[in-house]
């Protein structure tokens, strides 16, 4: 078996764009599909796939470690997150066709189910890009949550961090602990909060923000200071008393070591369409098991990536606990065949070869390439950029 051919599928969503992946073989019929989405970079990676696809024309696309050794290796520059979501992709697809071709679900390829059901969380305001990013009132966000809570999902993603400067007065603490105790007092205690810091703070003021929303426990606080600097998300973690996560913005083992060796997180969130594909994120979290750090996969993107992150959580020991965003658009499993079923706010296993999805390129061609929604510039008071 060989691979005949490399493609991409774009799919716009509004808030994203969806960059599935297509591995042609020269098996009739037999093909394999993966997702490189990456938010504002969709003609990046399009071109990125192109790209590597030379590569491994011809190759057997069951040798997956072999095919991720020749596409990270070969193009002699390192990829950064760019090329890395294209190989992901492209990786994530041998892997289907390696399942299919065998007759069996990725994840018994992955050394077999580890849990009987994978337990997901969502974000409040499904594909709305204010609703999700821009929630800082106590009453919109209330509402949104027991919605959430009200499809059946045991645990909610926030983010309500004020935008912030190096330093910030004591009203923005305050009010953010306000929000998060009519959060904690309407979902009760059996209903866990992730908060996404969305790297909006430096360490000073993540700090003064955990600190001021602790007693309200939340699950994990996310990528309190942005991701460059792995000292100053250390010297946070070190502070506060509340699990801290990270990892959305990390590609490669390589990347994730300095988290690991600094003891700088709780909880690592690799991307299955980021970080390099389904089996580095295994190595990563192997990585992970041996310093007691448990696994959140980042996942915001199309229903190809959902499959993935479902192979990947049934098949890893540390996993804890999945991000969908199933309420983006309507017509989110239109463009895909697929086995995957959710009970209760978990993903069910599926016994069908592969990952469990086959993209119905007509449909998908009902919502071809726009350009994504976008965020709004933040500003300071004083005109300066802020992270939002």
């Amino acid at each position: 078996m060989k691979i005949a051919a490399i493609k991409t599928v774009v799919v716009n969503a509004q808030m994203r764009n969806w960059v599935f992946v297509k591995v042609e073989t020269d098996r009739p019929g037999l093909v394999g599909w993966g997702e490189a989405s990456l938010e504002w970079k969709t003609r990046a990676v399009a071109g990125a796939v192109e790209d590597l696809a030379p590569f491994i024309l011809g190759d057997d696309p069951t040798r997956i470690e072999h095919i991720y050794q020749k596409l990270y290796r070969q193009p002699f520059f390192r990829p950064g997150v760019i090329g890395q979501s294209a190989i992901s992709g492209i990786e994530q697809a041998c892997w289907d066709i390696a399942g299919k071709a065998l007759g069996v679900p990725v994840y018994k390829l992955l050394g077999g189910a580890v849990r009987d059901r994978v337990r997901m969380y969502t974000h409040l305001g499904g594909g709305q890009m204010e609703a999700v990013y821009a929630s800082f009132d106590p009453g919109p966000v209330v509402d949104l949550a027991r919605e959430v809570v009200a499809r059946g999902y045991t645990a909610v993603k926030v983010v309500f961090v004020p935008y912030s400067e190096p330093l910030m007065g004591p009203s923005y603490a305050r009010k953010f602990a306000a929000v998060m105790a009519r959060l904690r007092e309407a979902v009760g205690d059996a209903v866990d909060i992730m908060i996404d810091f969305h790297g909006r703070t430096y360490p000073a003021v993540a700090i003064e923000y955990i600190n001021a929303v602790a007693e309200f426990h939340p699950f994990f606080c996310e990528e309190p200071v942005p991701s460059e600097n792995i000292d100053a998300l250390a010297q946070v973690r070190q502070a506060v008393r509340v699990p801290i996560a990270t990892g959305e913005r990390l590609v490669t083992r390589h990347q994730f070591r300095e988290v690991f060796e600094k003891q700088a997180a709780h909880v690592i969130q690799p991307d299955l369409c980021h970080c390099g594909g389904l089996w580095e994120a295994k190595k990563i979290a192997a990585m992970a098991e041996t310093y007691y750090l448990g696994v959140a996969p980042h996942n915001p993107l199309g229903p190809v990536a959902n499959a993935a992150a479902l192979h990947f959580a049934l098949s890893t020991p540390n996993f804890l606990i999945q991000e969908d965003m199933l309420s983006d658009v309507p017509w989110r499993w239109d463009v895909v065949q697929s086995s995957l079923k959710t009970e209760n706010g978990y993903w069910l296993p599926t016994e069908t070869p592969g990952l469990g999805v086959e993209v119905d390129e007509r449909e998908a061609a009902k919502h071809p390439f726009r350009q994504e929604t976008l965020q709004s510039v933040v500003y300071a008071p004083d005109g300066a950029v802020l992270d939002w």
